[in-house]
């Protein structure tokens, strides 16, 4: 597939998006790296550091970093080639859009989502999972919403826009990828892209988000506090004014411990 965007009202084809972002700069680089490791060593890499949803239950917690390296790990050539030439294709955009460290959050996310999906849905699989195909189909969704109506050439040959492109895409992968192909991570991958994104992008600032939660309970808090204060002083007035009617000694019992509580509680309120 290949970009077809518009300029002055003439059709004009590009290939990609242009220079690199740097972000999937770096993430081209560490998984050409460890691609290059697998390739150099005779040590088969994938069982451990795959994600091997049965070992990752039986040996339970020791394989907890298997659902981030799995994502590092690729089968082949043409697999890393495909994975890394959508991710430059359509992240660079993204990441440009939403600036670098919301971006490798949504990767990374969107990762752990494939990872989730293959673990609850496929827990008794014995066979490594590997590439950032989880990742990637989050990103395509992103994609998906972000430039549905951005024309893409198929096949290099036949013009489509993105919001059909992509679906096709997906159910050409679907029905022709093979046996080997980890389809649970890439619905986890597409389904945690669709949730964050329709959670009106909170989560493009997750600490910040978090905060105003937090300040959002502290004040309700407060409030609570300040009505439950204002309703003690009005009873103390209350009973002030009877005092000054009948006496404090004449007071009924029940006031005289109401003020003794309510002196208790405001003076742990001033300090």
């Amino acid at each position: 597939m290949s970009f077809r965007s518009y300029n002055s009202g003439m059709g004009s084809v590009r290939i990609g998006p242009g220079s690199i972002s740097p972000v999937i700069k770096y993430l081209i680089i560490a998984n050409a790296a460890v691609f290059l490791i697998e390739a150099a060593t005779t040590i088969d890499i994938t069982r451990v550091f795959g994600l091997t949803p049965a070992l990752f239950y039986s040996d339970f917690p020791n394989y907890l970093f298997q659902p981030l390296t799995y994502m590092f790990l690729h089968a082949g050539f043409f697999h890393i080639f495909m994975n890394m030439l959508v991710l430059w294709m359509f992240g660079t955009e993204i990441e440009y859009a939403w600036r670098s460290r919301p971006f490798l959050f949504f990767y990374i996310l969107c990762g752990f989502g494939g990872a989730l999906f293959s673990l609850i849905f496929n827990y008794t699989s014995n066979v490594p999972i590997v590439g950032a195909s989880g990742a990637i189909y989050g990103v395509l969704m992103a994609y998906w919403f972000m430039f549905p109506e951005r024309y893409l050439l198929v096949f290099f040959v036949l013009p489509m826009k993105v919001k059909y492109a992509i679906p096709l895409f997906a159910l050409l992968v679907f029905f022709t990828g093979g046996p080997n192909i980890a389809h649970l991570a890439h619905l986890g991958g597409a389904v945690f892209a669709v949730a964050y994104i329709k959670l009106d992008w909170r989560l493009l600032k997750p600490l910040s988000y978090l905060k105003s939660v937090k300040y959002k309970r502290k004040t309700a808090e407060l409030e609570k506090n300040r009505q439950k204060a204002e309703e003690i002083m009005k009873r103390v007035d209350e009973i002030l004014d009877k005092i000054n009617e009948v006496g404090y000694d004449n007071l009924p019992k029940e006031d005289r411990k109401f003020l003794e509580e309510a002196s208790q509680i405001l003076s742990k309120k001033d300090k």
